[in-house]
């Protein structure tokens, strides 16, 4: 009878800590969403096949940790509240593969490869830094704000 008490109490232990951890991310997100959409006049973010991701070994924890799906509802309800934009980039827009310089496409490039260089004009590239610029001029031409 003592052991069935003692699991029964750890079992309530760990979802009051999950619980605590779930409550935390979101607040931390309600406060990021808030925050973006305050600074700026419209979003533009990847959308990206978080179900595929998930899948993939050496991705799945942090995908599933991530929050990114919770994000994108947080930040498209801020955003509309105050008439502001969210626009949503297809998922295989090459985002990360396309040179920000001469749009060209590098089609060798994988997740491992962080700095690239271009073979069409010769520029050196951070993976993300690039992505980030490509999906922010993809947005403004979305937007018709060249």
């Amino acid at each position: 009878m003592k052991g069935s008490k003692n699991r029964a109490k750890q079992r309530q232990k760990v979802a009051e800590l999950h619980e605590k951890v779930a409550n935390q991310r979101k607040d931390f997100l309600h406060k990021l969403s808030r925050q973006i959409a305050n600074a700026y006049t419209a979003v533009a973010i990847e959308d990206l096949n978080m179900r595929a991701m998930a899948q993939c070994l050496t991705l799945a924890k942090s995908t599933n940790d991530n929050g990114f799906g919770m994000l994108k509802t947080f930040l498209a309800y801020k955003l509309a509240e105050q008439g502001k934009q969210l626009v949503t980039i297809d998922k295989w827009y090459p985002s990360s593969k396309r040179c920000r310089y001469c749009q060209a496409i590098n089609e060798e490039l994988t997740l491992a490869d962080r700095i690239w260089s271009c073979k069409c004009c010769g520029a050196e590239l951070d993976r993300d830094i690039n992505a980030a610029i490509n999906i922010k001029n993809e947005g403004c031409r979305i937007l018709g704000i060249a």
